[in-house]
Order: structure tokens, then sequence, then C-alpha cells
């Protein structure tokens, strides 16, 4: 595929045109909450292009399927294993076994989440939506970096959300202790945290070859939205100012594809993607487009780090 037609992708782009042109083979691709939605289409695609695939699943019968599934459309080598990032006890235990097979690791897409649920806390006394999105990440990608590193030029793919826009971390409150809690507000700071993390890991890993980046896939009608009603998709669509086209999972999982592998981004990270493009910076808050600034701001993605070892009671020196 040429330059110019590369250059020509945007919302409506599928999983396929952005790997058209692309090979895999010999890479080791490793997607979160993989049973279903994005990750099973992320995981399709990769395959598709002769990657190897490991996808993780809290129900490895539902693993299962869609890994066979994969198998069948592509040929690939698919495997499943057993991963719920609301328990630091799965997550450990997880990248143990991981490590003990792979030497290295060269895709990491950290895809797996929960959006807008109600009240509740991971096995660990974290804030659901924090815990699961961002220090579930967080952690495992701090256990398997020494895998990532082996295999660079390696990249690492957050699946953030243009819910971001709604909260920054509440350094002051994250766990709603001081105030009520409001699940958009918490999906927010949990968003937020997803491009903050993207922005740290690429100055501690990205001049040794691990790049990393964060996205916002479009709205889709998959299984995140299994706790929203209709008030949600209400909410949804006035923040999008009336107008939310919906994508097709195809097109969704475009943009996370397409930071996993678009050669137009080697040597590239800290960023925040939507459409297949890298985002500008726009702190209008009417703006639907762009990433805020406190998303990626240095400074703040450093105060999340140090917060964060502490919340896990882990330190992960990358």
């Amino acid at each position: 595929m040429s330059q110019t037609a590369r250059d020509g992708f945007g919302p409506d782009t599928t999983t396929d045109e952005v790997l058209e042109g692309i090979d895999l083979s010999g890479q080791l691709a490793l997607i979160t909450g993989a049973s279903g939605g994005l990750g099973a289409e992320t995981a399709r695609a990769l395959a598709s292009k002769g990657a190897r695939v490991v996808l993780t699943a809290r129900d490895l019968q539902k693993g299962e399927a869609a890994a066979q599934t994969i198998r069948e459309a592509t040929a690939a080598e698919v495997q499943v294993e057993e991963l719920e990032l609301a328990s630091l006890a799965s997550i450990r235990a997880f990248a143990e076994r991981f490590l003990a097979k792979h030497e290295a690791l060269h895709i990491l897409v950290n895809n797996a989440g929960v959006m807008a649920c109600p009240e509740a806390k991971t096995q660990d006394g974290f804030e659901l939506q924090f815990g699961t999105n961002h220090l579930g990440h967080f952690t495992l990608t701090g256990l398997l970096a020494p895998a990532l590193l082996r295999g660079a030029p390696a990249r690492i793919v957050s699946v953030s959300s243009r819910g971001h826009q709604q909260s920054p971390v509440r350094f002051d409150d994250l766990a709603f202790e001081k105030e009520p809690y409001e699940k958009w507000v918490a999906y927010g700071q949990s968003k937020t945290a997803n491009v903050l993390f993207a922005v740290e890991l690429e100055r501690r890993l990205g001049e040794r070859g691990v790049h990393a980046n964060a996205i916002h896939p479009g709205v889709i009608a998959t299984d995140l939205s299994r706790h929203m009603q209709q008030e949600d998709f209400e909410h949804i669509r006035k923040r999008a100012g009336g107008a939310m086209k919906l994508k097709s999972v195809e097109s969704g999982a475009a943009t996370q594809v397409y930071a996993a592998t678009a050669p137009e981004l080697d040597g590239r990270g800290g960023r925040y993607l939507e459409d297949c493009h890298v985002a500008e910076v726009n702190d209008d808050p009417e703006a639907r487009e762009g990433v805020r600034s406190y998303a990626v701001d240095p400074e703040l993605a450093k105060r999340l780090w140090a917060v964060s070892e502490e919340l896990v009671g882990q330190s992960l020196p990358l």
C-alpha cells in the first residue's frame, strides 16, 4: 500500500485495510480481553498477517471459542490464557506462566476494560474501573516488560477512550472516598490514566526500542456497554454533540491494530491516536476530537506511575 493511501485512513478504515502489505511473521502478540469484540477482532487481524497470538479471557470457554474461530480463519497459532485484571494475584500468576513459556513479546495490546459500571471494588479493594482499566494493565505491563525488551522493537497499545475528556486523574480522591461515586467520572479518570501510562512507558522504554501509545477506538456496540442503561447512551450522544455514529467492530479495532503495526509509527510513542492517526492536543471544552493536555502531561504521568506502584505494592524499575 502506498504512503498516500495510508495517509487516507479515517473512522471507517478497517483492520484489514490497516494491515494491507504488512507481514507479522515471527512476531508474538498478546491481547487482553480477547474473547469477543475488539479484542477478538484485533487477535484475528494480527493472526491473519502471520503473528502468533496469545489472547486472555476471564472466561476460558469463551476465550477458547474465540481462539478456535481465529484458528479456522487464519490457520495461525493461537493460545488462550486465563486472566482476571481485577485481581493482582491472577495478574502475577499469568505473568509468571507467560514468561516461562515465551522468551520475547513484540506486541502487547491492553484491550480489556470495564465501562460505566455500578460502584464496586476489585479483589484487592481498588475502585473497579481504575483498578481494572489502569492498575491491572499497569501491573501486567510492568511484569512483562523484560519480554518486551527482549522483543524490541516492540509496541505497547493502551486502549483508552474519548471518555478521558470527562475527568483527569483525581489524585486527591482516586477511590471516591471524599465525594460520591459517579460512574462516568470514574471511567473518565481510568481512561486518562491509560494515556498517562503510555506517556510514562515511552519515557522509560522508548530509547530501548519499546514504544507505547494510547488510542480511542470509537463508539462500538460490544459487551463493554453491558452495564449501560438508555440514559447512559443519551449521555454519550449528548457529549458527541447529538450525533453518534457507531463503528463496526472491524473499524473499531482498526486504530489499535494501526498503533500496534503501522510502519509510520516506528520509533514514535507517548501519543494518543484516534481514527488511525495521531490526535492533536485540544483543550476546548466543546471539542470532541483530540486529547486533553492533562492526559499527556509528562509530570502527571510520572506522578501516576509512583502512585500506582504504591497502590499495587510493587516497584517496577523499568
